[in-house]
């Protein structure tokens, strides 16, 4: 399995106007238009984190630990149409009640993004996804504070957890 290049991705400005449009294609091979993600962050009761493990064929950090959904905003939807799908296509999860923390421009060499960042707490059954996941599990902040930095977790998950999670 690979990702779908040819998918169509709305682009936006800082603030969150679509000005255009562009592939998955286009928006990952260094090009670095901006383009608009969904993150959620999943908490149980106890304060562990869950994280999604990336599969081999991902075209971005394929094998690494990363936030628990993650997904990009498809042309002519909303970022909370589209979080409510991705965490129901990667999670099988759909009774949640996400809390949005904010934006912010993820900027790598190889891409941007706009990424609206969410969170909740949920103690039910999850259910990765087999074709867009290779597993998932909750962490604790022990387990996650020993990852950090070591090559386990995506860079994007650590900057985000510091910046919303771990304040200074």
């Amino acid at each position: 399995m690979k990702d779908n290049l040819t998918e169509r991705f709305p682009l936006v400005d800082e603030q969150g106007n679509v000005v255009g449009s562009a592939t998955r294609g286009e928006c990952h091979n260094g090009s670095r238009l901006l383009h608009p993600v969904v993150h959620l962050h999943v908490f149980n009761s106890r304060g562990e984190v869950y994280l999604q493990k990336r599969p081999e064929w991902k075209d971005i950090q394929p094998g690494k630990w990363d936030t628990a959904v993650g997904g990009h905003v498809d042309y002519g939807e909303s970022p909370e149409d589209a979080l409510r799908r991705e965490v129901r296509e990667e999670l099988g999860i759909t009774d949640f009640e996400p809390v949005s923390l904010g934006h912010y421009v993820f900027d790598s060499q190889r891409e941007r993004e706009l990424v609206y960042v969410n969170r909740t707490v949920y103690d039910g059954p999850v259910r990765p996804s087999a074709d867009e996941l290779d597993g998932g599990r909750f962490w604790t902040q022990e387990e996650l504070r020993a990852a950090f930095g070591n090559g386990i977790l995506t860079p994007n998950f650590e900057s985000e957890y510091r910046r919303f999670f771990l304040p200074e």
